[in-house]
């Protein structure tokens, strides 16, 4: 069992991804297009990273990212950093908007074909640059190894690993590297995105396309646990966080479903992560009566402010849901913050940069009203 870290709790979180200014999206068409060099873009993606973090600061908030500014996705580590990654379409997903109840299809731009090596590290670069512009406590954000089940094909993918928990343990290796080196520069506290356990723990649709893409979903409560673990293996002085999600792409979602199987069967296995992001903003993630059997030395993370809406919620309505949970878990192991990143894909949220900004605000505010 984890030692204790509630001492060190940071009661105002920011979860990942921020929205990208008209100004960084022009600079990334121009540098593919040739109008500008590598040189000068990176100058402008900088100057994008230091707006970020002012609005962190700004804001307050008890840790902050870079915002995933570099990113063109939130886990561009499994879609641009690896080698044997090839521009095929993955099966389609079926998403649904959150608001308006239209569905689509959309499938990831890739697809594994081949045995997969890492060929750079995209955090380290995020990190060290953050590092020199930030006093705060820093946060990065690294993709779950289960991730990649977006870019299993099985006309591809099976002719390398004909088994796609093989292919999880290979992501593993190279993400457990990645945290390593994180540590290295000076990281101490590293946040596991892994939106699929809940999607497929939770929702039955997302269950049956495991099945139908022969990915084995019977397996990810005692094998994938155990793989996304051994990223998180102990490093002294680094705390790391499992944040789950049921998709967050321009306002879309995969999955519906509360947090029962995750909570019994997922998280007493999940032995390495002594903080919890969960989403919890609507009526699709169930209520908290699941976190009772949550075990008492992990942080949980109430993701309650919505990044899919602009509408800002009250802290009148956050205090009451906090204190509802609170009934389950005590209070004095709970934080605040917003349900999932503001831009999980470059494109964004439909939100403006004023609205991000309140919704930042309202997440410390309300932390210090909650935890003075």
């Amino acid at each position: 069992m984890l030692e204790s870290k509630l001492t060190k709790i940071h009661r105002a979180e920011v979860v990942g991804s921020l929205l990208r200014s008209e100004a960084l999206k022009e600079a990334r068409r121009a540098v593919a297009e040739n109008e500008i060099s590598a040189r000068e873009f990176k100058r402008r993606e900088d100057r994008a990273i230091d707006d970020a973090v002012e609005i962190q600061e700004s804001a307050g908030l008890d840790n902050i990212t870079d915002g995933e500014l570099r990113r063109s996705f939130f886990c561009d580590h499994i879609v641009t950093a690896l080698d044997s990654v090839s521009e095929i379409e993955a099966p389609p997903l079926d998403l649904f908007h959150v608001v308006t109840g239209e569905r689509v299809r959309m499938g990831m731009p890739v697809t594994v074909t081949g045995k997969i090596a890492g060929k750079r590290m995209l955090s380290t670069e995020e990190f060290s640059y953050l590092r020199s512009r930030s006093t705060v406590p820093l946060k990065a954000t690294l993709s779950s190894p289960i991730t990649l089940n977006y870019l299993w094909n099985p006309a591809y993918t099976t002719e390398y690993y004909s088994d796609p928990y093989d292919l999880f343990r290979d992501a593993a290796q190279i993400l457990r590297n990645e945290a390593l080196e994180l540590a290295r520069l000076g990281c101490e506290y590293i946040q596991i995105d892994a939106p699929e356990l809940i999607q497929v723990l939770a929702d039955d649709a997302s269950w049956q396309r495991w099945l139908r893409l022969d990915l084995q979903p019977e397996r990810v409560i005692p094998e994938a646990v155990e793989i996304i673990n051994s990223v998180a293996e102990p490093i002294p002085g680094v705390t790391f966080g499992l944040h789950v999600c049921r998709a967050n792409a321009t306002n879309m979602a995969i999955a519906s479903g509360g947090y029962g199987n995750f909570v019994s069967k997922l998280v007493p296995r999940a032995t390495n992560f002594s903080n919890l992001l969960l989403e919890y903003d609507d009526e699709r993630s169930g209520d908290f009566a699941p976190l009772a059997e949550i075990p008492d030395d992990r942080k949980i993370v109430l993701g309650l402010v919505s990044t899919k809406r602009g509408q800002l919620e009250s802290q009148e309505e956050l205090r009451t849901r906090i204190n509802e949970a609170a009934k389950y878990t005590g209070i004095d192991r709970l934080a605040l913050s917003t349900q999932c990143g503001f831009a999980s894909m470059e494109s964004g949220n439909d939100l403006t940069m004023a609205q991000q900004a309140n919704k930042l605000r309202l997440v410390v505010d309300t932390s210090r009203e909650v935890w003075p």
